[in-house]
């Protein structure tokens, strides 16, 4: 891994560090409870699902994590890998195979077919075209997907070629997540990144050109030396692309990061990036630029241009769909079931090989956590319909939870239009961290990373 050189930091102790300092920590909300909460025990609980047939009505994503890049980022927490041969990129997708047979084999799956497939990473566009080829096909031959509304995949720009892309579009891929994060090469340099601006460009034309149907990027505000000007600069460059969408991330220093590892050494407690208000503060002029454009905000980190067209993967994830998730590292929700699998390399290899699957945690959800989980994540979009919850559970949220509904009320951030709750921009710039108003009390210090 490559070293780099922080900007020096004044730090205080961390009792009087301002709070709206960028400390270590992930608070971006993925899924509920956090992973902590997670434990081998409740691997019982999946097993039992899996024996069982699938609830009625139950739409069904395959997620299926591709852990290979050609760099670590600086930021990055993800489990990548940047030192496998192709032998061993080839082992990993056979061993991915055949995890997702044994899935197709049970009875929850049986006769079921996704309606979305998401690719994610690490970087799957690190594949070659022909790997990229004999994953899907083999996937395929387990579980067809030939009717799904949604086949997505993430990519970083520099790895991108006219021929890989054409390989996407003629395997049916409909949505591509280009991992841009900003069009200033020194902040992509420092901020450890593979690709630069002039790879942006070139991938992005072709994919235009080749005629990917939803090209969606992926910004962040705050990265590494970011200024208000060259922020104003990356969502100038982003608009003119024209994307069908746009995912706007805050940065964070989660505890695995080469950055925390370079604090560390420094004895930092506080991240050399922006502050929260700042970084608020950029997101949300992104947003009115991009609305100026005819943009529409559909969710705290995202805009569109027609807001008719949803994010499936995101959208399941939010709504309890069963996610079958395959791959390591990878986390699923199967019949109110959370289970993530072996986080390293061998040792996922080692339980697939070993004839079983390779599931490190899991956690049973009761109705009340499930009714938590799906409102909670769905606030992140910023407004929650409330009919389908009375319908589904018998039960209004302004009733279930009365009193944090009614803090952020105080807070000045609540808006109730009788038909749906939500926040305003105020509240969606900082939704993650309000969500953990609705958790229980002993999911309220969790970490998701």
């Amino acid at each position: 891994m490559s070293t780099m050189s922080l900007p020096v930091l004044s730090v205080a102790p961390a009792a009087a560090a301002p709070k709206k300092k960028t400390q270590v920590g992930n608070y971006f909300v993925a899924n509920y409870p956090p992973f902590g909460s997670w434990t081998q025990e409740g691997i019982r609980d999946l097993d039992r699902v899996l024996s069982e047939p699938a609830n009625p009505g139950t739409d069904l994503g395959l997620y299926a994590h591709i852990p290979f890049c050609r760099k670590r980022c600086h930021f990055c927490y993800f489990r990548v890998y940047t030192d496998k041969s192709s032998s061993e990129v080839r082992g990993y997708l056979d061993t991915l195979v055949a995890e997702l047979g044994r899935y197709a084999a049970t009875p929850v799956f049986e006769g079921r077919r996704p309606s979305f497939v998401y690719f994610g990473g690490g970087t799957p566009s690190y594949l070659s075209p022909d790997q990229f080829t004999y994953l899907v096909r083999e996937m395929q031959r387990h579980m067809p997907w030939t009717d799904a509304k949604e086949i997505a995949i993430e990519a970083e720009p520099g790895t991108l070629t006219e021929k890989k892309l054409k390989t996407f579009r003629d395997l049916g891929v409909t949505r591509l997540s280009l991992g841009i994060e900003h069009f200033d090469d020194h902040i992509l340099g420092v901020n450890g990144r593979a690709h630069r601006s002039k790879e942006i460009a070139r991938a992005y034309g072709y994919a235009r050109e080749i005629g990917i149907p939803q090209i969606n990027i992926d910004l962040i505000a705050g990265m590494l030396e970011e200024t208000d000007e060259k922020w104003q600069d990356a969502v100038a460059k982003a608009i003119a692309l024209e994307p069908d969408s746009v995912t706007i991330y805050q940065m964070e220093i989660p505890y695995n990061t080469t950055i925390y590892k370079q604090m560390q050494a420094e004895g930092s407690l506080v991240a050399p990036v922006a502050d929260w208000d700042t970084k608020r503060a950029w997101v949300s002029y992104a947003f009115d630029e991009f609305k100026k454009a005819g943009y529409s905000v559909v969710a705290a980190t995202t805009v569109v241009k027609d807001p008719k067209e949803p994010f499936l993967y995101r959208k399941g994830l939010f709504d309890g769909t069963d996610i079958l998730s395959v791959g390591v590292s990878s986390f699923g929700h199967i019949k109110g079931v959370n289970y993530q699998n072996q986080h390293d390399f061998h040792p996922y290899l080692d339980a697939v090989n070993a004839g079983g699957l390779p599931v490190y945690r899991a956690y049973a959800l009761d109705e009340r956590e499930r009714y938590i989980r799906e409102f909670a994540l769905q606030m992140k979009n910023g407004r929650v319909e409330t009919a389908p919850f009375v319908q589904k559970y018998g039960v209004d949220p302004r009733e279930r939870f009365a009193e944090p509904l009614e803090r952020l009320r105080r807070m000045g951030v609540l808006v109730d239009t009788g038909d749906a709750l939500g926040v305003n921009r105020e509240g969606l710039m900082q939704v993650d961290r309000l969500l953990y108003e609705f958790f229980l009390p002993e999911h309220r210090n969790g970490r998701y990373a």
